[in-house]
């Protein structure tokens, strides 16, 4: 079945549909979020919820903004932040390198996975080594803007400035995709 129309079918409430998608990306959407929370049964339960979440919010999902596996991935991502957060995380500063995150996709079968893999992979791979760990701290390893001035040792208002530099540089780099 085409995923446009699964996805259409899944936005009215067919539960055929959600087992359907499910099916399709829970393995890595679990990924993802074991990546960031590095442990497999909340990796599981925030799994769990963030599909609970999806079906319960399925009209707000709009093509135009992006795909359908991207938009679960930022919800998986912000629900494995939060949990990090919430569980006074950030001060252990767990290592997450973005190449990780992004092989974990790159493992999988799904087709958006593997083209929003080889997408990331070309707009970070010409990046100054700067925004690298700018975008890898905020993004990637859910730091503040001040946590990750600490880490870096620089003052708060060059982490802002490079990553809204850095995040110019992203936008530039997919124009000329």
């Amino acid at each position: 079945m085409q995923l446009d129309l699964l996805v259409e079918q899944f936005k009215k409430k067919d539960p055929s549909a959600f087992e359907k998608l499910h099916g399709m990306y829970a393995d890595n959407i679990c990924g993802v979020i074991n990546t960031i929370v590095k442990n497999d049964s909340i990796a599981q339960e925030i799994c769990q919820d963030v599909f609970i979440k999806i079906w319960n919010n399925s009209e707000s999902y709009n093509s135009s903004k992006g795909r359908f596996f991207t938009w679960i991935l930022n919800i998986a991502r912000n629900a494995a932040i939060d949990e990090i957060r919430s569980r006074s995380y950030k001060n252990e500063k767990k290592n997450l390198s973005a190449d990780y995150f992004v092989g974990i996709l790159q493992n999988k079968e799904d087709e958006d996975s593997v083209v929003d893999t080889k997408v990331l992979r070309n707009l970070v791979k010409n990046l100054k080594e700067k925004c690298v760990q700018i975008i890898e701290l905020l993004y990637f390893r859910g730091y503040t803007q001040k946590d990750a001035a600490e880490e870096l040792d620089i003052p708060i208002g060059t982490v802002k400035t490079r990553n809204r530099s850095c995040i110019s540089q992203l936008r530039e780099n997919m124009e000329i995709k």
